[in-house]
């Protein structure tokens, strides 16, 4: 044992010392490494414009149509999620809910009547009588 450990260390040890060093100067690198890289911020492809409901610039309206197709409506919320909890036993299919923009006549709320022709661009009596877009 004297051959091996004149100094008071053995071989093993200086092994075992250069291992912990390097594996501590690796992760000092990567330290640095990472507060020299900037942080990697999210991009969007095509900036997309806010609309009205995400503006905030509206209500969101619980209304009934009646048989004549006609908007009334029932309840006024501040936010979506209090409208659909207004709606959440709902059953019957004319009650609905809607965000309505400010300046908006309820009117816009409407369903076309069977014998009127919708436009092309119009929403299904179906879908408005539902909520789905």
């Amino acid at each position: 044992m004297a051959e091996n450990n004149p100094f008071g260390f053995d071989p093993e040890d200086l092994d075992r010392v250069v291992r912990e060093a390097g594996e501590e100067l690796r992760e000092l690198k990567d330290r640095i490494f990472s507060f020299l890289e900037p942080p990697v911020a999210p991009t969007r492809t095509q900036p997309r414009p806010e609309t009205t409901g995400e503006k905030g610039d509206g209500v969101w309206v619980v209304y009934t149509t009646d048989d004549d197709g006609v908007a009334h409506v029932d309840q006024v919320h501040r936010t979506e999620l209090d409208a659909l909890r207004t709606l959440k036993g709902n059953t019957d299919p004319r009650r609905s809910v809607r965000f309505l923009p400010y300046g908006m006549s309820v009117s816009i709320l409407d369903r076309p009547s069977a014998t009127e022709e919708s436009a092309p661009g119009d929403t299904a009596p179906d879908d408005a009588a539902t909520g789905e877009n």
